[in-house]
């Protein structure tokens, strides 16, 4: 299914599949296009950056605290500040794949799926292919459970407070799925990922609001109790059994793995950036920035101690300024309203690609219908676009009101994307595009790397699996409460 829009014989006939307009100026109008006769990409430092911010602090952050607990204070900060170093490293070198060949004049690979085609070609697309597709389901899957878990938070601060700390309300959290699902199907109508770009920069200040309260209750925490709560190593046997300490641990990887996740977005975000300067500097420095702002505040969310919850601004209870509490909460709903947008968008504009190649006649499929709009442009009404997205955030939804366990969906969804997506395919492409012989230094530094996130990767997935495992035992489908 992943590869239905390019023939089978490899790299060679990346070209088949674009415009032959590719890599040549049009005639005339220079000043409108770039150089592969699109229009003018408008992107900076600095929407490039609202993006990945978008993408990275997601609800992976509300797992940090609890995941620094599992590991300790010596090896959860050393842990973050790997996966930091890593993924900055290895996006790197992604961003050198933008372009095949000549990093500053070769031809665009327009997602990461084209520049695996290009530069790797063969099976390894295929495999790319339905490991990137599944994860952006997966992302999917858990920001919708994210978003529900604050929702009624939410809901049940208000219910106690107004009953005078009397009543705790439990409340079902698929009222509040089935909310989420109809605002994404709403959204999800956007046609195209650069028409998003205000979506993203909302979506970014809502995660630095959520984020600094949640620095602020840290600084709280340390202030109240006048020293830094938890262990050197981690959650104390005493608290939980040693094989469920070890399965946490592993778990705990997973989920700071996810906080880091957006290599799987990074090439689609580079074709937003305009030139004439090299896009893989303008995405290097647009890198450095994002993950440096948000390693500053995950490394904030460790303030909380052995008891930290599993969802940081969720697991507290309605404790005062409950007010504070809630403003957060709203501030990860809208945020991840935007980050669904930012990751599926890629997933809606590759089906609809592979639908149009194979069946370009089609009427349902290809026509769009113009919508008048008083004051603004008319909006192009696609019906295969409307169905197919509609019925995929419906499935996403439904899943979500199956499997609701937050920290363990994080924790697949980072162990299962983290080595393919942000290690072993960028080094991979690096390798063949900078032409880097075998068994030299290099290769076989880069060749260790992969592997160390491989077995950490593996270790992470068996964790939040045995996480999975455990939640079942006591649980009851779409009777979810909070």
């Amino acid at each position: 299914m992943v590869e239905s829009a390019a023939p089978e014989q490899g790299p060679q006939n990346h070209h088949q599949v674009f415009d032959v307009s590719v890599n040549v100026p049009p005639q005339g109008g220079s000043n409108c296009f770039d150089d592969d006769g699109k229009l003018k990409r408008t992107g900076s430092v600095w929407t490039a950056s609202a993006h990945i911010i978008t993408a990275v602090i997601g609800s992976g952050v509300l797992s940090l605290a609890w995941a620094t607990a599992q590991l300790g204070w010596i090896a959860g900060p050393t842990v973050m500040f790997l996966f930091a170093f890593v993924t900055h490293y290895t996006s790197v070198l992604l961003a050198a794949c933008y372009r095949s060949g000549d990093p500053d004049t070769g031809k665009r690979n327009y997602t990461y799926m084209d520049a695996v085609r290009e530069i790797l070609g063969g099976f390894q697309v295929k495999v790319c292919g339905a490991i990137q597709y599944l994860n952006l389901f997966g992302v999917a899957v858990g920001y919708t459970i994210a978003a529900s878990i604050s929702m009624t938070a939410i809901k049940e601060s208000k219910c106690f407070h107004s009953s005078g700390g009397k009543d705790h309300c439990k409340v079902s959290s698929t009222p509040y799925m089935i909310i989420f699902g109809v605002v994404e199907i709403l959204f999800s109508q956007i046609p195209d990922f650069d028409q998003i770009w205000w979506l993203s920069i909302v979506a970014a200040v809502m995660s630095f609001t959520y984020s600094t309260i949640g620095l602020g209750l840290g600084i709280a925490k340390v202030a109240e109790t006048g020293k830094f709560r938890g262990s050197l190593t981690g959650i104390s046997s005493g608290t939980v059994t040693q094989t469920d300490k070890i399965w946490r641990s592993f778990q705990a990887l997973g989920a700071i793995a996810f906080a880091y996740s957006y290599s799987l977005t990074l090439i689609e975000i580079q074709d937003t950036i305009r030139g004439p300067s090299s896009e893989y500097k303008t995405m290097n420095k647009a890198t450095l920035l994002s993950v440096a702002v948000t390693t500053f505040f995950y490394m904030s969310h460790a303030a909380f101690g052995e008891l930290a919850p599993g969802n940081l601004l969720t697991g507290f209870g309605f404790h005062n300024p409950y007010w504070l509490l809630d403003i957060a909460n709203i501030a990860i709903v809208v945020h991840l309203v935007g980050a669904y947008q930012v990751y599926c968008q890629h997933l809606f504009a590759f089906i609809e690609k592979t639908a149009g190649n194979r069946f370009p006649e089609s009427q349902f499929i290809t026509k769009e219908i113009e919508i008048p709009i008083p004051g603004f442009k008319p909006y192009k009404l696609n019906l295969f676009r409307l169905v197919w997205r509609t019925i995929f955030v419906v499935i996403t939804t439904v899943i979500s009101m199956l499997m609701p366990f937050f920290n363990d969906v994080v924790g697949i969804l980072g162990a299962f994307g983290f080595w393919p997506l942000t290690v072993y395919f960028p080094v991979e492409m690096y390798i063949v595009q900078k032409k880097i012989p075998k068994w030299s230094t290099r290769w076989l530094c880069l060749q260790i790397l992969s592997l160390a996130c491989l077995i950490i990767s593996v270790a992470a997935a068996v964790g939040s699996f045995a996480g999975v495992v455990t939640d079942l035992k006591v649980y009851k489908p779409f009777k979810t409460i909070y």
